[in-house]
């Protein structure tokens, strides 16, 4: 028998088998089209940066260039590489920046090469993005580097606090505080509204809203200054920020290229909650993916999202599927157990009885199920309700729940969840919660195993068991996964595969397709 619930290890198998028949179509969906932010990123591994007067990023004017003078012959479906350096190898520009900077202005024109033309074109474009892949690859032997000689966070789970004031220098500050008060991980929270944009912002910024905007140069300030203080305190602080959204393999080459160690990456939460069409985010997802598993990135998922909208009794078993379906998309795309921070939350109604141990029991599930994972466990906010007193009781609760099932990834509630943005006396006490929680708890995880036919490992096979029936459905569906969502299955958002948002950026790959970055990628 399989862990501390004594699971079937039978119907584990066949749990992560139906999810392997669920996901492999979705994933030679994605491997068959392209989008233009998988385009755009291979233009930034290859070094293209900066924008234009008005802000609009130099990829992005390169790639619709491109895209323009191709119309008639698919737009991208071949590829950005091959037009792009085709024009450099006949002298169109010295570089990739003048050739962008024309392209904006109209003064050049492209074309698909053939023949030694599309040789010469592909050598060329290899050698320039196999440079930028290189340039991950050392950012992540120097993060190696640095954790070996400042040392590592001391234990797990690892703390998780978010940063969210909007500007970056504001931010800068907050975020080193938190780490000299224990925080191991550092999250800058994403400025609302950032998914929904078709091009990555440039330089730092100071005027998000509800949050900061992801650049590449507010991740390298951001991982600077935490690096000075990882210096100081003799521990590693590690920073996550948010892959998603209509820029998703963009965003994930700027966290690979600026050292972060953690990003939110979840298969499906901008289909289900930013209405981004299901198939340019499952092609999106993939190359993101895959650099995240070159670079030493942990992905978080998002399932505790759908437990904000579909009720966290009845929707258990929807979250174990998004896990599994996870789970089989990252390793499909070379990430490994250590870097799967498969996510659940501590959502139930409070008035519920036996709340308390129905979420033990969805966490111990989770946690028997993923045993190598370092799981992303999340705080209530649903059913905060204001009084602070209450939520800090609930943040103590859940606090437990992480010390007995061994999350890997703890994020730290706040008492102030639904009354206002935490102040930094805020922190502090959410803090103060976790260490007496975990130091009073120990290693507890230790010694508690509940009885195998109680009420918590009752009901966790229950919800493995739905879980179960739930696949076997989807796989029942015509078009499997994608009906399975057109149909509202995952936090009662019903999204169609033929809808949504940059459905026009996504492309059907052409016979003579080629992108240096996926070929390198898929030869790792």
């Amino acid at each position: 028998m399989s862990g501390k619930l004594q699971l079937d290890p039978a119907q584990v198998k066949q749990a992560r088998a139906l999810a392997r028949t669920v996901g492999r179509p979705i994933v030679t969906t994605a491997k068959r089209h392209t989008t233009v932010s998988v385009e755009r990123a291979t233009l930034r591994l290859a070094g293209l940066a900066g924008a234009d007067a008005d802000g609009i990023p130099w990829v992005n004017r390169l790639t619709d260039a491109v895209r323009a003078d191709l119309h008639d012959q698919g737009g991208l479906a071949s590829g950005i590489a091959l037009p792009v350096w085709d024009a450099l190898v006949r002298g169109e520009a010295d570089d990739l920046a003048t050739l962008a900077q024309k392209a904006g202005a109209g003064s050049v024109r492209f074309r698909l090469p053939e023949g030694r033309d599309s040789t010469r074109a592909r050598t060329a474009s290899r050698k320039a993005v196999g440079a930028g892949i290189r340039r991950i690859d050392a950012r992540r032997r120097e993060r190696e580097r640095l954790i070996a000689r400042v040392g590592d966070a001391p234990r797990k789970p690892w703390i998780y606090l978010i940063v969210a004031t909007g500007d970056i220098y504001e931010d800068i500050p907050q975020a080193q505080n938190a780490a000299r008060e224990g925080a191991d991980i550092i999250a800058v929270i994403r400025s609302t509204g950032q998914s929904l944009l078709d091009y990555v912002p440039e330089g730092a910024t100071r005027e998000g809203f509800a949050g900061t905007y992801a650049t590449q140069e507010n991740f390298r300030l951001m991982r600077e200054a935490l690096d000075e203080t990882s210096r100081e305190l003799g521990r590693y602080v590690r920073l996550t920020n948010y892959a998603s959204g209509l820029c998703m393999p963009e965003i994930a080459t700027l966290a690979g290229l600026q050292r972060l160690d953690m990003m939110l990456n979840d298969s499906m939460y901008g289909i289900l909650f930013r209405d981004i069409n299901p198939i340019r985010t499952f092609v999106d997802q993939r190359f993101s993916r895959q650099i995240h598993a070159r670079a030493g990135i942990i992905i978080n998922t998002g399932e505790d999202n759908y437990l904000t909208t579909a009720d966290a009794v009845d929707a258990a078993h929807t979250v174990t599927t998004s896990q599994l379906l996870n789970e089989y998309f990252a390793k499909e795309a070379g990430l490994e157990d250590w870097q799967l921070g498969l996510g659940h939350a501590f959502e139930i109604d409070p008035d519920v009885p036996d709340s308390f141990r129905l979420e033990l029991a969805h966490a111990m599930l989770a946690r028997d199920l993923f045993p190598k994972a370092p799981l992303k466990w999340m705080p209530p906010t649903r059913h905060m309700t204001g009084d602070v007193f209450r939520g800090y009781l609930l943040d103590g609760f859940f606090n437990l729940v992480g010390a007995l099932t061994d999350q890997g990834i703890l994020l730290v509630g706040m008492m102030t969840e639904a009354v206002v943005t935490p102040w930094l006396s805020d922190r502090d006490l959410a803090l103060q919660n976790v260490r007496y929680v975990m130091s009073a708890a120990g290693n507890l995880h230790e010694d508690f195993r509940p009885q195998p036919d109680g009420f918590i490992g009752t009901r966790a096979r229950q919800v493995l068991g739905e879980s179960i029936g739930l696949l076997q459905d989807i796989r029942g569906h015509e078009n499997g996964l994608l009906d399975a969502i057109a149909d509202g299955t995952f936090g009662l958002m019903k999204r169609p595969a033929h809808k949504g948002r940059g459905l026009d950026g996504v492309a059907a790959k052409a016979a003579g397709y080629y992108n240096p970055a996926s070929e390198i990628l898929e030869e790792k």
